[in-house]
């Protein structure tokens, strides 16, 4: 599974690896030559691999990784969701074309936890480490990363929120849906099982577009409960489909990133790979249309 048809799967290995060492440095970020010695390859070659994957130098991502970054974020890329995005696309223009749609499980299918339904699972890479997917006949319905909580954990989490459904491991059928998260263009289908105060927070986050962010309070006030900022706040933590439900652009008020269920590390990366990507932007297209 790929994100450009000119990349490998032992692309993501080596970005994985180097996000794992800038992540570990914390503060005092590596240099090129440091990074590009730890995962095996000569700088020249490392930057060029990197620049690929995210659209910009290993520097400039540096920068992105740093922990005042979500403070410029909610700065400069606040989004208020009760005035933007309505359509339900995640983000205009080429750095995610994917349209989403959605179905929820009924308040029946909730309540018996998933009882009836036949679904099927696999692990696969991703740009943000080894990804678990999981869907039904309707659509995928969860998708959890295992980077920092480990495959055990990450199954047990995802089982846990359909306990009386019948797993059934099949890389092959859920490999199209992961296809398209990563592959960002086309339709994909989420078949989302939760409360409805739960759905609401779900469809909410939605709206947030690529490379910006909102806080645990507007989305309380865009699902018109503007005192639920707590229940929120769980609700987001519940999302069983992180990053394509993009629970990870939420943040709260003072800047701080909040919690994430799948580690902090795998947020800011999500967060840094978002930013980097957006300001890539309008360069890849000049090139593109040059």
């Amino acid at each position: 599974m790929t994100r450009q048809d000119d990349q490998s799967s032992f692309q993501y290995e080596l970005m994985a690896a180097a996000l794992r060492v800038i992540e570990e440095r914390g503060g005092d970020q590596p240099t090129l030559e440091e990074l590009a010695a730890a995962i095996g390859l000569s700088p020249s070659h490392f930057q060029r691999v990197f620049s690929q994957w995210v659209g910009v130098s290993p520097k400039r991502y540096l920068q992105y990784l740093t922990l005042d970054h979500a403070r410029r974020l909610l700065q400069d890329r606040h989004t208020v969701l009760d005035t933007t995005y309505a359509t339900g696309l995640s983000s205009p223009g080429r750095l995610h074309d994917l349209f989403i749609r959605w179905e929820a499980m009924s308040p029946g299918d909730y309540a018996r936890g998933g009882a009836g339904l036949t679904i099927r699972y696999g692990w696969f890479d991703s740009p943000f480490g080894e990804v678990l997917a999981m869907a039904t006949d309707r659509g995928l319905c969860g998708m959890a990363f295992s980077a920092e909580t480990g495959q055990a954990e990450a199954m047990e989490d995802l089982r846990g929120r359909w306990p009386n459904a019948e797993l059934v491991e099949d890389r092959a059928a859920v490999a199209p849906f992961v296809e398209g998260v990563f592959g960002g263009s086309g339709e994909l289908m989420l078949h989302l099982i939760g409360a409805p105060f739960q759905i609401k927070v779900w469809e909410a986050l939605l709206r947030i577009p690529s490379g910006h962010v909102t806080t645990y309070s507007d989305i309380a006030e865009a699902i018109g409960n503007p005192k639920a900022v707590r229940a929120v706040g769980t609700a987001v933590g519940r999302n069983p489909v992180s990053w394509l439900i993009p629970c990870h652009r939420a943040m709260r008020k003072s800047g701080g990133l909040g919690g994430y269920h799948w580690g902090l590390p795998v947020k800011r990366a999500m967060l840094a790979w978002e930013a980097a990507r957006l300001e890539a932007e309008p360069e890849l297209a000049e090139a593109t249309a040059g």
